[in-house]
Formats: C-alpha cells, structure tokens, sequence
C-alpha cells in the first residue's frame, strides 16, 4: 500500500490490518488497537519511556512504540499481566497497563505530526514478535526514571 495515497481512518485501518497484522478498528473517528489476550501496551512517562527504549534495543528485544507529549506507548505480548499488587506499584510510578478491553489510539500516518498527537518512534513490523510484556515491565523499573530514581 502507498502510505502517500492513505485518506480516510478506514484506508488506514486497511493499511495496519494489511501491512502489520494488526486488528485495528474505526471508533470514533479513529484508528483504535483494542488490547488483548495477544496485544496489550505500556504507557510510561518520556524519560523513563527513552531509557527504557535504549535498554531493549540493548538487548535487541525493542518492540513498537508510539511517543506522545508526556508519555510513550510500548506494544507488548501479554505473557504475564501484573495482579493488583504490582499494577498499584506501577501506578504510583505512572506507568500504566490499560486492561483487556481497552483500546489505545494510533496515527494516520507515519511521520511526526498526525492530527492524534502521536507518531510511531519504532514503527510495528509485520513479521516482529512483540516483546514480552513482563520485559518490557521489569526493564521500566530497572531503568528508573531518569531522575536518579
């Protein structure tokens, strides 16, 4: 598909379903990914969202993201869901991961500035595995927040 032809959300929803795989629908107006039993996300302010990014592709297991103004959104595959102890935790460190049911909203299109306010910092790949969700957890925690935390 010709990303330069894409005009509507539904040339859109066709285009992440065809080109990544994604089961993406239309609500509202939007591109909306639904969170599942496969696909769930990590939302996390922006310096620890940028050190996290850095750890991962360390390691060489950096998944898909979106950035935001104040945070970052990290694509996962749900191996291991936090129980409410640990989502209580995550919360106080303002880092959210939005149950199933929820859904997170992507752009119409690939660059920087999409009338949703967000850009894809690591576009999703057809064929990339998802990063683990208890990795992409466990690294946001390791690396802090970036203010000596």
């Amino acid at each position: 598909m010709n990303v330069e032809k894409l005009r509507t959300v539904e040339d859109w929803v066709a285009f992440y379903r065809h080109e990544f795989g994604l089961l993406v629908s239309e609500r509202g107006g939007f591109v909306m990914l639904p969170i599942t039993s496969r696909v769930c996300v990590v939302h996390l302010p922006t310096a620890r969202a940028e050190r996290v990014r850095l750890a991962m592709e360390q390691r060489g297991s950096c998944g898909p993201m979106l950035a935001r103004q104040i945070r970052w959104s990290f694509l996962a595959r749900p191996d291991n869901r936090p129980d409410a102890d640990a989502l209580q935790v995550l919360n106080r460190l303002d880092i959210g991961v939005p149950a199933i049911g929820s859904a997170v909203m992507l752009p119409t299109g690939l660059g920087r500035w999409t009338r949703e306010g967000c850009y894809w910092v690591t576009p999703p790949s057809r064929d990339e595995t998802l990063p683990p969700l208890s990795v992409v957890i466990a690294t946001a925690l390791a690396v802090g927040a970036g203010d000596g935390n």
